[in-house]
């Protein structure tokens, strides 16, 4: 996998991922550090902005292994706060909900049957290395459903359908907010397995917020409740 940036490539690495290759252009870095251990390539400026997903680079890229990482590997705290994204496919919606779970400290992201690679570069960039910081598994809807079950974790689908309004619900105990797409939703998996049902108040002309921004203002709200 690509990480870009030079703070995302430290993340990586605090994380425990050692890089391959670290690329850098020195007409761009304005920070340094010894990345000894891999192996190292000067290009100029041109070259790096070719290759560099970023408008404005900063003159870092490292090469990374994939993590591979399952289910069985996350570790939960007593009251776990989960978020569950199903089939969301743009890079720059699974970076921003990235960042809120950093933010908010949440024990994981469950990426259930993905339409998009988690370590695409695009999310590594929109996560602005978060990737790293939060535990995050691509997994099946059947296989995490399992994995809810079994630890005892409360299903909060968030669907324009419900009643009831997220502000008014519980969300104190062992919770997963489950999350779909923008232009189809949940699907009947989750709906019909959903011990919550919640919306979020919607007034003016259309029925939706970008997946992020509802994924945020949930998970907030546990947050708040928790204290």
């Amino acid at each position: 996998m690509l990480v870009e940036g030079f703070d995302e490539i430290l993340l990586a690495i605090s994380a425990g991922n050692n890089p391959h290759t670290i690329l850098s252009a020195p007409e761009l870095v304005s920070r340094q550090i010894d990345f000894s251990s891999a192996e190292n390539i000067t290009v100029n400026r041109a070259v790096f902005e070719k290759i560099s997903y970023r408008d404005n680079p900063d003159g870092w890229l490292g090469v990374f292994p994939t993590p591979k990482r399952t289910l069985n590997d996350l570790q939960l705290s007593s009251t776990p706060l989960i978020i569950v994204t199903e089939s969301v496919e743009k890079p720059g919606n699974l970076g921003a909900i990235l960042r809120t779970a950093d933010a908010a400290h949440v024990n994981a992201l469950i990426v259930s049957d993905p339409r998009t690679d988690i370590y695409n570069p695009n999310v590594v960039r929109a996560s602005r290395g978060t990737l790293f910081t939060v535990p995050t598994i691509e997994s099946s809807n059947e296989d995490t459903l399992a994995f809810l079950r079994k630890n005892g974790i409360k299903i909060l689908a968030a669907t324009p359908q419900a009643v009831s309004i997220y502000t008014d619900q519980n969300l104190r105990g062992p919770l997963a907010v489950v999350v779909g797409t923008e232009d189809e939703g949940l699907t009947d998996f989750w709906m019909n397995q959903a011990d919550i049902q919640v919306k979020i108040p919607m007034l003016g002309k259309v029925n939706s917020l970008n997946v992020s921004i509802a994924t945020a203002l949930i998970v907030y709200e546990a947050v708040r409740q928790r204290g």
